[in-house]
């Protein structure tokens, strides 16, 4: 039976989805309590390979059952003995054929800012602390710039070896501002088909300069045309990074 599970998981303690050497993983933690029910090799699939750091409100994965389970029982056993900060929302019987990364039809990220000059503490590991004015009005003047089809290279941290490859449809890019009496917290909406290495925390960086003063409008608009890394903004810090909710065109 193919298993698809809806993860939600607080990324800080972890050096990301992936399995890697000795540092803890989302993957290899549940991988861990999953053999631990099941007492049989689980391999895991992933829609998203979110860095360290990162944090998710909706990954998907899939495993294969051998035999039959009980899966409102499997459920309740694998939130019994995670840690706290990994949670699996769903859990459900998939289609045989269901590849969360390859079937994936598109992905929505957010990420979050906050602009006051004193960070509440328990903002402190899902929010970059950014405490300086920015020109809201320039940044959602160059949103409609990276939206549609493009070559996002300039945004991604990696060379890619097929040029192709870094094409990407960006379908919604939208910024809004949360707890204004406070200081106020920015939510970047950013929502598309794929994304490159870091790219959504590229485009962030970006539209900081933009607010900031640092890269004009008219600079915003050549990037992606220019292709050159070192013109985009810096690489927003991960823990300001969720994976909000991945898309597929039918249900599993």
């Amino acid at each position: 039976m193919n298993i698809k599970l809806t993860l939600s998981y607080d990324g800080t303690s972890y050096s990301g989805w992936q399995a890697s050497g000795n540092f803890p993983s989302i993957e290899k933690t549940l991988q861990k309590i999953l053999e631990k029910i099941l007492q049989n090799e689980t391999p895991l699939k992933a829609a998203s390979r979110t860095d360290a750091g990162v944090h998710a409100e909706g990954q998907i994965v899939n495993f294969s059952l051998k035999k039959a389970w009980d899966l409102k029982r499997l459920h309740k056993s694998l939130n019994q003995l995670l840690p706290r900060d990994i949670r699996i929302t769903a859990l459900e019987a998939a289609l045989d054929g269901f590849d969360p990364t390859l079937d994936a039809q598109s992905k929505e990220y957010h990420y979050f800012l906050s602009t006051a000059k004193v960070q509440l503490p328990f903002e402190r590991l899902f929010c970059w602390h950014y405490p300086f004015q920015l020109d809201m009005k320039q940044m959602k003047a160059a949103c409609p710039f990276f939206l549609g089809e493009h070559d996002f290279q300039a945004f991604s941290n990696a060379t890619p070896k097929n040029p192709k490859k870094t094409l990407c449809n960006l379908y919604r890019l939208d910024l809004a501002f949360e707890k204004k009496d406070e200081g106020g917290r920015l939510r970047f909406e950013i929502h598309g088909d794929r994304f490159l290495y870091k790219m959504v925390r590229n485009l962030v960086g970006t539209l900081i300069s933009i607010g900031a003063g640092t890269l004009s409008l008219e600079e915003a608009k050549t990037l992606m045309q220019r292709k050159e890394r070192h013109l985009v903004g810096v690489t927003a810090p991960p823990h300001g990074l969720l994976l909000k909710k991945v898309f597929y065109s039918y249900e599993t």
